[in-house]
């Protein structure tokens, strides 16, 4: 082990191909495999040991996740505020490599997602029909209520965990120049042992993870797909549609690998925000413009003034109910984002070289949190005003169809048959975009490089397309959350590592610069003083050598200095008009 060399980044190599690790690729496909042909092959027996494992993880560790959440919370502020916050994410002399506002727009890009899409009106809506366990009022209170229990679910404990993961990855990419996986995050606190069996532990949790949760959203895009292609009745909403949904995007992913028209890739994702952005647009004037405005900065507010009560709520008084409906929203989601912590944290690590630590974690915590906000006050308000005039959201399973709730609510809206296919559009982009971005980071983890090669990242599509399929037949959107929280317990003790990993290395870095900071001041201070000191003893020299000049010459009697017969004074010739004229007449 000791005889290893610490391999860096191979930005540094020309981005060359990186090779697979075996040791995380193999075990990885093995339980995703495994977990797909059980799901594929015995679904109602797949069904009902996912439904135990998820009671026994609600039921024993419910109380986990949310503690976990919100110290990861506590851990992205205090990164942001103490002195690590002025730590460069990269060398001393790097720059931003993007702008402030690409920068932005790119945090956007990451905080958008089918998710946002799924869940946008669909949620608020659940909140406000079916209150959490406990939660009873008047409607307006609830419709507050379910805003806030929305936000808390989106908001900055979800950014929290991919500030701190992300934070930790670019680090040591960029400050350290390792390579991009995750076990180089840990290795200020691992050392040497991440370069063997620990590391790829750590990076098979890692790949596990992040294969389930882009699954989930997939499944959730095919979903919401098929729901809306049997709402305008263009085909039938059943377990056939979704899987040919799923195999036909994975071909068109295929093909742009295989073509080179991958490079398209970021001209879909810019489209996605842009489509994203009209969606946003048309819902916000064609409802009702001032009351969302105003909505959603209210809403703001009373997350503010409850996001401590709401972070730390495990419906402990609910019983069973309580124990369901944590199960089913608030355990769910900080799962889901653990299990996407790698995928996001890889993206927003790679834009945000030559950034401090400070603009990196305010950056992910406050610019997708406010525009997520504004995203489900416009859509989720909207949706609720409609249900508060009579609108029908209802479905076979409860007051609200998550699957059909978007195109519910833009049917109710002038030009909404537009709005419609334009969502079918934006979805199917977001599918495309997400199974071939799931595909890059996940070749990333498994080879440590920047730029895998095209048959891992085909390999990885396919194996996420199957698993995405697997859940769908064992249960649905159900089984997709199950998975969701399965997947994060592990992988919930590698950011808890990262965390303390990074503790460890800013401390370092801190020090190393404080003392750096006191030996400069401290040859400044030197040479600054012996400047002084000089210029005093010059002055004093001076004035000394004057002084005793001064008395030297006070002592002599300037008289003497006169008188030919003073030492050293020579005798003036005699002038010959004085002279006697005896002496003159003998010269002659």
């Amino acid at each position: 082990m000791s005889t290893k060399t610490i391999p860096t980044s191979d930005a540094a190599a020309g981005d060359a191909p990186a090779k697979v690790i075996p040791w995380v690729l193999g075990p990885s496909l093995v339980v995703i495999l495994g977990v797909a042909l059980f799901s594929i092959l015995l679904p109602k027996q797949a069904e009902s040991v996912f439904n135990a494992i998820q009671s026994g993880i609600i039921g024993g560790l419910g109380w986990y996740y949310v503690l976990l959440v919100a110290a990861f919370v506590i851990v992205a502020i205090v990164f942001a505020v103490s002195k690590f916050g002025d730590i460069k994410l990269g060398k001393d002399d790097d720059e931003p490599e993007f702008s402030l506002l690409s920068w932005f727009s790119m945090l956007f890009a990451a905080g958008m997602g089918i998710g946002l899409v799924f869940y946008g009106v669909g949620e608020p809506l659940t909140h406000f029909l079916e209150p959490r366990p406990g939660v009873t009022g008047s409607e307006q209170s609830l419709a507050q209520q379910a805003m806030s229990q929305t936000y808390l679910h989106w908001g900055l404990h979800a950014w929290s965990i991919y500030a701190v993961v992300g934070v930790a990855l670019a680090y040591a990419v960029h400050r350290k120049g390792r390579p991009m996986s995750i076990r180089w995050a840990i290795e200020p606190l691992l050392g040497k042992r991440v370069q063997g069996g620990w590391g790829n532990a750590i990076d098979t949790i890692a790949v596990i993870g992040t294969v389930f949760g882009v699954a989930t959203s997939l499944g959730l895009g095919v979903l919401q797909i098929s729901a809306g292609l049997g709402y305008t009745g263009i085909a039938e909403p059943n377990i056939l549609t979704q899987v040919i949904l799923i195999l036909v995007i994975t071909g068109v992913t295929i093909f742009s690998l295989v073509s080179g028209v991958h490079k398209g890739m970021k001209w879909l994702s810019n489209t996605n925000l842009i489509l994203a952005g009209l969606l946003l647009f048309f819902v916000l004037f064609a409802g009702p413009t001032l009351f969302l405005l105003r909505e959603w900065v209210q809403s703001m507010g009373a997350y503010l003034q409850n996001v401590v009560g709401l972070t730390f709520n495990v419906s402990a008084y609910q019983g069973a109910a309580g124990e369901a409906w944590q199960s089913s929203w608030t355990t769910f989601y900080w799962g889901w984002w653990m299990s996407w912590a790698p995928f996001v944290g890889v993206f927003i690590a790679r834009i945000s070289k030559g950034r401090t630590v400070r603009q990196f974690v305010l950056g992910v915590l406050l610019v997708p949190t406010l525009v997520t906000f504004l995203w489900f006050a416009v859509l989720g308000g909207t949706a609720i005003m409609q249900s508060l005039e009579g609108r029908d959201f209802s479905g076979a399973d409860g007051p609200v169809d998550l699957n059909t709730a978007l195109f519910n609510m833009l049917a109710g809206l002038p030009g909404g048959s537009i709005a419609t296919v334009g969502a079918l559009l934006l979805i199917l982009l977001f599918f495309v975009t997400s199974a071939d971005s799931g595909s890059l980071v996940m070749g990333m983890l498994t080879t440590g490089g920047t730029e895998p090669r095209n048959r891992v990242r085909i390999a990885w599509a396919l194996v996420t397309s199957l698993l995405a399929i697997s859940l769908l037949i064992a249960g649905g959107l159900a089984s997709m959350q199950t998975a969701a929280i399965i997947t994060a317990l592990p992988f919930s003790v590698v950011i808890i590592l990262m965390c303390v990993s990074s503790f460890k290395a800013f401390g370092i870095e801190v020090r190393r610069e404080q003392r750096a900071k006191r030996r400069l001041f401290a040859a400044e201070l030197t040479e600054s003083v012996s400047a002084d000191v000089s210029e005093q003893l010059s002055d004093q020299v001076s004035e000394q050598v004057t002084e005793h000049f001064g008395t030297m010459t006070a002592q002599l009697d300037l008289r003497q200095l006169a008188s030919p017969d003073a030492p050293g004074t020579s005798a003036p010739s005699p002038d010959p008009q004085q002279q006697d004229p005896k002496q003159r007449r003998s010269k002659d």
